[in-house]
């Protein structure tokens, strides 16, 4: 297992963010931003190493609220609540949320500040996806590249979930074991033609043991919610941007990405036929190539 070149903590106000970075800091950097409720070790050492040797400087990060980065105070309310609510009000003004993309995002800049880096390509996946288009919205001049996966444009009624999907996202469980069967029975039901259950098995049990932090997946999606669309902004994005989709997720359907890539101007679209709300090993040398013809865009 490979140790991290350089680790520490940045810091957004009160809030204290957790990142490492690997390879060599001369090196192009790609920030890897997670989606809901996840940590950086879901980008697993092979797969930093993957990009390190094709010439990237990988930089991961704990979103707040999850693995050793701050945690909001106080309890959230339950997540089938705040699913329901939006089922009901369709409006992200009902939201009570103490944070929202936009604090995210600034977040991942307080990470790139404390590494000294200016500029980063920002490879996001689902609710990473939403804070890496938030970022090219906000802050195009600090991203050389953005790849948008498995992501959606925050619009009502566009890549929604799966009723089945969606259910599970609100499982959590009373102890070790249970928490992380139901996890990978998630995983499972989330994941595509390629999904590997002692894989997921080990991730799960690794972020359990990490940091078991349900509340903070709560105050994420609170944070999603309130945030709303960004189909206005969108097509005001000049940031050479990627959108990968799995043609298979039930999460975030793939006119969620269909539509993130039609409104960004000149926008790559990738669907790839076996992947779901997921990113399996046998892609990875194909998201590896995908990042290297981006970055190919912005020479």
């Amino acid at each position: 297992m490979m140790g991290p070149q350089t680790s520490g903590t940045a810091r957004n106000g009160d809030v204290e963010l957790y990142f490492d970075a690997h390879g060599d800091n001369s090196n192009p950097p790609v920030l890897f931003v997670n989606g809901l409720g996840s940590q950086s070790i879901n980008f697993l050492p092979a797969w930093v190493e993957a990009f390190c040797r094709a010439g990237f400087y990988v930089i991961r990060m704990d979103n707040r609220d999850v693995g050793l980065s701050s945690k909001t105070p106080g309890e959230p309310p339950g997540i089938d609540r705040a699913l329901k609510q939006l089922a009901e009000n369709h409006s992200p003004d009902q939201f009570f949320a103490p944070y929202d993309l936009s604090d995210m995002a600034m977040d991942c800049l307080a990470v790139l500040d404390a590494l000294e880096i200016e500029q980063a390509h920002v490879w996001g996946m689902s609710m990473g996806g939403m804070i890496a288009q938030t970022l090219a919205i906000n802050h195009p001049a600090r991203l050389r590249s953005m790849t948008t996966v498995m992501s959606t444009t925050g619009e009502i009624g566009v890549g929604q979930a799966t009723p089945e999907a969606a259910a599970l996202l609100a499982s959590t469980g009373d102890d070790r074991a249970s928490v992380v069967a139901n996890a990978v029975a998630a995983r499972q039901l989330h994941g595509g033609a390629l999904f590997d259950k002692n894989w997921a098995f080990s991730l799960e049990e690794a972020a359990y043991d990490r940091c078991h932090h349900p509340q903070g997946r709560v105050w994420q999606l609170l944070a999603v919610l309130a945030s709303g669309s960004r189909a206005e902004q969108l097509p005001t994005v000049r940031v050479p941007t990627m959108v990968i989709h799995g043609r298979m997720d039930p999460l975030i359907q793939l006119d969620g990405g269909e539509a993130t890539a039609a409104l960004i101007p000149d926008a790559e679209l990738v669907v790839y036929d076996q992947m779901g709300h997921d990113t399996p090993e046998p892609l990875w040398v194909d998201y590896v190539t995908d990042l290297q013809r981006l970055a190919d865009r912005t020479q």
